[in-house]
């Protein structure tokens, strides 16, 4: 699997603010570690049964993450065609099997605190996790992730950083290229669930009851 990870950090990069709601919609973020049942509010969740059995997992007791926002659409040669054209030679592909792909994305906040503040505890586990990520046996899909900054408003804003999970796959025709994606980030989501990756019982969380009154709530 094709797997690295960037950073966009400057002062201009856009940061991830949660809680959020869109002014010009109904999407809203909602808390699936207090309420799991809410996802069934997430419309990309429902079309996309792969995509919401990730936001469970990933939102589940000992997962160490949060997660914040996600959406998931398909690559069509009329809409990214560059993008289809870039992925394939990076994959090193025949073309004729990467004629239309399935992408997704996940925005995800560490909760163990000493972790979701730190830049450089990030950069060092998203080394490990991309190293372990070129080992899995999807040749036909990649996983890319940006370090980006994040502000967690609840009784205060507490600043830090979000990681960005981008999983996309290619095929010959929409619904290989979607079977392909499903079972890509079924393995992602499995390497990111790896026990060494769980914050230590005993250590400060970001969404811990008693740092914070109300629980943080989860983006659709």
């Amino acid at each position: 699997m094709l797997s690295e990870w960037s950073a966009e950090c400057s002062q201009d990069a856009p940061t991830l603010v949660v809680p959020w709601s869109d002014p010009n919609g109904s999407a809203h973020f909602i808390d699936l570690r207090a309420n799991p049942y809410d996802l069934a509010e997430i419309p990309e969740a429902e079309q996309h049964p792969a995509l919401g059995r990730a936001l469970r997992s990933l939102n589940a007791t000992r997962s160490p993450f949060l997660t914040a926002k996600c959406d998931a659409w398909q690559l069509t040669p009329t809409t990214h065609a560059e993008q289809l054209e870039a992925l394939t030679l990076e994959l090193m592909l025949d073309p004729t099997e990467a004629k239309t792909g399935f992408a997704s994305y996940i925005d995800l906040l560490w909760r163990e605190r000493s972790v979701f503040a730190s830049a450089h505890q990030q950069q060092d586990r998203l080394d490990r996790i991309v190293r372990r990520a070129q080992r899995l046996p999807h040749r036909e899909a990649a996983l890319e992730c940006i370090l980006r900054p994040a502000v967690l408003d609840l009784n205060g804003p507490l600043e830090g950083f979000s990681v960005s999970l981008y999983v996309t796959a290619l095929g010959p025709e929409a619904a290989i290229a979607h079977r392909r994606w499903e079972l890509a980030l079924e393995d992602v989501v499995a390497l990111l669930r790896g026990r060494d990756l769980e914050a230590p019982r005993g250590s400060a969380t970001i969404d811990a009851a008693d740092a914070y009154p109300l629980r943080v709530r989860h983006v659709g």
